[in-house]
């Protein structure tokens, strides 16, 4: 049975990729926004990640960073399968038994505290800036949020995720331009490899503090496209 309490009427957005990078098509104008990980990762600082890749190797760095990806992915898939009330992924294989393993801790840890839930993975953008895809749209204990599925190899500290922040007031803030939500709040799912769960909720003044932040990534974003243009 589906969990989905649809509150809005959500549209899709075609994807594109340019230059390697993650775009959404605005089908008002056909222009191509960029994701919002794309104008985060050309934002990022990268000297502590070009550290790591150093330290362990170019050929360990890429198997870590690719095994991480499809596990998140399928543990994304299982969730989706579970909010929508369809057939969760098999399979026997180490990656497909620690996804479902994950998945099943995020839903009896994370979501027993999900009062509704109004879309999962759906596209959204802010129009002539950017656009990307919330993992959840739904309510918390009464509040309204953007929620965020994260696997990460070990436990975090408040202070290491800012992007995911970030992130969340994104989301947000193309919610609300799209639909005329509030949606003032994010709330952060992680599950470590070894399974175990923590949360991160994001509201109030600190949400409109990644919220600015969020405007300056993208401002900058823009600076170095018109440069390199």
């Amino acid at each position: 049975m589906s969990l989905l309490n649809p509150k809005y009427e959500y549209k899709k957005l075609a994807r594109k990729v340019i230059d390697g990078k993650r775009h959404y098509i605005d089908s008002n104008t056909a222009q191509a926004l960029p994701s919002v990980t794309t104008i985060l990762g050309m934002t990022k600082d990268m000297t502590a990640l070009n550290e790591w890749k150093r330290r362990v190797g170019k050929v360990e760095a890429q198997r870590i960073v690719t095994e991480a990806a499809s596990l998140g992915s399928l543990m994304h898939q299982h969730l989706e399968c579970y909010i929508e009330g369809t057939e969760r992924p098999g399979g026997t294989n180490q990656v497909r038994v620690q996804a479902k393993q994950l998945s099943d801790t995020i839903i009896e840890k994370g979501m027993t505290n999900v009062d509704q839930i109004w879309g999962i993975e759906q596209p959204l953008m802010f129009p002539g800036l950017y656009a990307g895809t919330a993992d959840l749209i739904c309510q918390y204990k009464g509040t309204p949020v953007i929620g965020d599925f994260k696997t990460s190899r070990k436990f975090k500290k408040r202070e290491w995720i800012d992007d995911y922040f970030m992130q969340c007031a994104a989301y947000a803030l193309a919610h609300n331009e799209m639909y005329g939500s509030s949606i003032n709040a994010g709330l952060i799912f992680i599950i470590t490899h070894d399974n175990k769960y923590q949360e991160f909720l994001v509201q109030g003044d600190e949400f409109e503090k990644y919220t600015d932040l969020w405007l300056d990534k993208v401002e900058e974003y823009y600076k170095i496209i018109n440069t390199t243009s």
